[in-house]
């Protein structure tokens, strides 16, 4: 059974929750499919009328801006210890290299790393706690996650939705395609922040290394 037939079984008042619970988990820094469940949860209320996208959207929304508020709020407290204890918890997720890529991408964008970062499947993760670790002020990181969370929110779900809806015949049988869409957009996004995150470490090694030698 995947994700949008187990979906199908819930009452729509659980799958409101569930997709803002799981969102905003996600967005405080919990690695989750976020992004996964909001897409079969559209792609479930274009084709049943008792899920309406308007509280789904705005229950997605909601978990995304709530998250990544608790998100900065423990990334403020915590500081550089809680980045190096996400480390050895999710090793995967927050290793030094994808540490270290993220940062860059503040100290370049500020703000707007918060809101594109929404778009991303990893920076989705470390967005919160990220900018709290490194005490952006935090008016400029409402403006962007509530920004952020509503676009990608709202525009996920909307599109979804009327994709869905102009489709609905073909989606039936083959409904999956989301799915593995969604997946494959997150893999894609992963391995270039990987990527980036690898040469990222390499060159923080070869930069001790010379100071080292020095």
């Amino acid at each position: 059974m995947h994700v949008q037939e187990w979906l199908e079984t819930v009452p729509a008042v659980s799958i409101y929750l569930l997709v803002g619970l799981v969102i905003g988990l996600e967005s405080l820094g919990i690695p989750l499919p976020g992004e996964i469940i909001l897409v079969s949860s559209a792609l479930l209320a274009s084709q049943h009328g008792e899920i309406d996208p308007f509280i789904l959207g705005a229950c997605a929304s909601a978990g995304a801006i709530i998250g990544d508020s608790i998100g900065y709020a423990i990334g403020r407290k915590g500081g550089r210890p809680l980045l190096a204890w996400l480390g050895r918890k999710f090793p995967r997720h927050f290793s030094e290299g994808h540490i270290a890529t993220a940062e860059r991408s503040f100290e370049k964008w500020g703000m707007w790393a918060v809101f594109f970062g929404r778009f991303v499947a990893l920076l989705r993760i470390f967005a919160g706690p990220l900018a709290g670790v490194l005490r952006m002020p935090y008016w400029k990181f409402l403006i962007a996650n509530v920004l952020g969370g509503i676009i990608w929110a709202g525009g996920t779900t909307a599109v979804i939705y009327y994709v869905g809806i102009v489709a609905e015949s073909w989606l039936k049988r083959f409904s999956w395609l989301g799915l593995v869409l969604a997946v494959l957009i997150g893999l894609t996004s992963m391995l270039v922040l990987k990527r980036k995150a690898a040469k990222a470490q390499s060159a923080v090694r070869e930069a001790e290394t010379v100071g080292a030698s020095e």
